[in-house]
């Protein structure tokens, strides 16, 4: 098969030095924190930590987490926007020795739940004032009474908006005063590189979220490696508006700056002006991003009235960069450097990335090559090798790949096989020089914006409404998003639904993001002689049809447009 390790191995030296750092998240922070005591840490509106005072605020978290009953491996839940006190909260479980659960701002109350029931989360911190939703309230039906669906979860922290019965942030911290510094310290000393760090749920082709494992040691190698990379420095300013649920935000994000002695700068919510406004109030060096964003950076009609020359790099990818975007950041001389990679949840963030004296083309082009120590494989639908500039489906292995889905045996054999390989499900080809093309999809998922879209999973919530017995969703082509979703449904027998309602009903159970752009209501789905739905027959008929005015009574504008950067939604 087309394979590439990386040449980029670390040398003697490095393991060497690796072997003799801390073991966890939290004691590297402290560490770095000893290093850059003055540099500001964190920088979220008002607030300006240094890491000096960022380390106080970890070992108290610390504290607050093991008087809230934190255990080594016990699971905790964070279903908030992008700011320090998510930062600091996923900082202190890490400390008690604790597994941070991240969860989907965008996810609604059923959503949410499955996550929490799937982790056994015993703790979730969340907020109640974010763009007018009340997380805490969409799950309190499932929070009481004899049947609760989530008997693991007995107590919730707001960090904003207000405890209501819940505890607040400030009266969370209140519990440090029962445990001493002391015993708060030997506890993240405690913590192993082995010991797992967070399970990032991430929807699969059956329809259920699945947690993908990750530990300590896997986390501290793949961003010191990829730091490296894409030359993150010591007092960078990091301005970080790709979400912390997603791998991105939470590990390139805050931890790759935490780790590397830079500046954290959290957006909750994308706006483009007060991000331009930022960046050059703040002096922002660092900004990566999806190209949608990177996009709307260089067509703001008053990007020239604001100085980003502080600008230097960006790193980019989640869908396919166009050449001439590449080619305008740095014509226009918006960032130095931009790179292009690709990454899955079950590889912890990059598996293969571009360098930064790579040529225009082939960052925008490529998804770059294997990260260190990392290999790269495309195999065909019979598992021999493909040559290179042949399509296959790809496969990574390496030390960061997941060590598992969580409760999930069955899964976890599927994905990776016995050699150790991850068979990703996305279809790519391999230059000569080890270089990777991602073409398409095993699967039928579909990237909207830069979120991943599984049909199964969507199609099980539409089940969810009584009047369809059937329903399938493809992607079709969006000249702003990538791509959006087509549902295709029918009725029960006697029922009638309007493609405008159901998408009403969808867009309270599911996020934004998944809910379908247009709906066609049919009297039965084309299937084969198994009697599964033929996906291919209706992806051409989607995409016949999408463009028009008109699908079967659903206009484009009965159905809800996935979050437009800068019109006030989750990052």
């Amino acid at each position: 098969m087309s394979r590439l390790r990386s040449g980029d191995q670390a040398g003697p030296a490095n393991r060497a030095s690796a072997s003799r750092a801390p073991a966890s998240v939290a004691a590297r922070v402290l560490a770095t924190a000893e290093r850059f005591g003055e540099v500001e840490a964190i920088v979220d509106g008002d607030l300006r930590l240094t890491y000096a005072e960022l380390a106080g605020e970890l070992v108290r978290a610390t504290r607050a987490a093991i008087a809230a009953g934190v255990r080594p491996g016990d699971r905790a839940a964070i279903w908030a926007p992008n700011g320090h006190r998510w930062i600091i909260a996923a900082l202190g479980i890490l400390g008690a020795g604790g597994v941070v659960v991240p969860i989907n701002t965008r996810f609604k109350g059923a959503e949410a739940a499955h996550v929490l029931a799937a982790s056994g989360a015993g703790l979730l911190f969340t907020d109640r004032e974010f763009l007018g939703l009340d997380y805490p309230r969409m799950l309190r039906d499932r929070l009481t009474g004899s049947g609760t669906a989530l008997p693991d979860l007995t107590r919730v922290v707001v960090l904003a908006g207000g405890p209501g019965v819940d505890r607040s942030w400030e009266q969370h911290l209140e519990g440090a005063a029962e445990v001493s510094e002391a015993a708060a310290r030997r506890r993240i000393g405690q913590v192993r590189d082995t010991d797992r760090a967070d399970v990032l749920f991430t929807s699969g082709t059956t329809g259920r979220p699945k947690g993908a494992l990750s530990t300590h040691g896997q986390l501290l190698r793949l961003f010191d490696a990829w730091s490296e990379i894409v030359d993150l420095r010591p007092r960078d300013r990091y301005l970080i508006v790709t979400p912390f649920f997603h791998s991105y935000g939470y590990k390139a994000g805050w931890l790759a700056s935490l780790l590397r002695g830079a500046t954290v700068f959290p957006m909750a919510v994308f706006d483009v002006a007060a991000l331009v406004a930022l960046v050059e109030r703040e002096r922002i060096t660092f900004l990566p991003g999806p190209p949608t964003l990177l996009q709307e950076i260089l067509d703001f009609p008053e990007r020239d009235h604001y100085d980003l020359s502080s600008l230097r790099t960006t790193v980019t990818g989640a869908s396919t960069v166009p050449v001439a975007l590449v080619e305008r950041l740095r014509s226009e001389k918006v960032f130095e450097t931009v790179i292009t990679g690709y990454g899955l949840t079950e590889t912890n963030g990059p598996a293969s990335i571009c360098r930064p004296d790579d040529d225009p083309a082939t960052i925008a082009g490529f998804a770059g090559r294997a990260m260190p120590d990392t290999e790269l494989a495309v195999a065909g639908s019979d598992g021999r090798p493909v040559a290179p500039g042949e399509a296959g489906e790809i496969l990574v292995r390496g030390y960061h790949v997941m060590t598992g889905y969580l409760g999930d045996p069955e899964a976890t054999a599927a994905a990776i096989d016995a050699d150790g390989w991850l068979h990703t499900g996305d279809v790519g080809t391999m230059d000569h020089r080890g270089y990777l093309k991602i073409t398409g999809r095993v699967t039928d998922m579909f990237i909207v914006g830069g979120f991943n879209v599984y049909p199964a999973e969507v199609e099980s919530l539409l089940l969810g409404n009584g009047k369809l017995i059937r329903a399938a969703v493809v992607g079709v082509p969006d000249r702003r998003l990538g791509e959006v979703g087509m549902a295709f449904v029918v009725p029960r027998p006697g029922a009638t639904i309007a493609p405008g309602d159901l998408l009403a009903w969808a867009r309270g159970r599911m996020a934004n993001y998944k809910v379908p752009r247009y709906v066609e209501v049919c009297d039965a789905l084309p299937t084969n002689a198994l009697g599964k739905v033929v996906a291919d027959e209706l992806r051409d008929r989607a995409q016949a049809r999408a463009g028009s005015t008109d699908v079967r009574g659903a206009r484009v504008g009965d159905s809800p447009a996935p979050a437009r950067p800068g019109a006030g939604q989750p990052a």
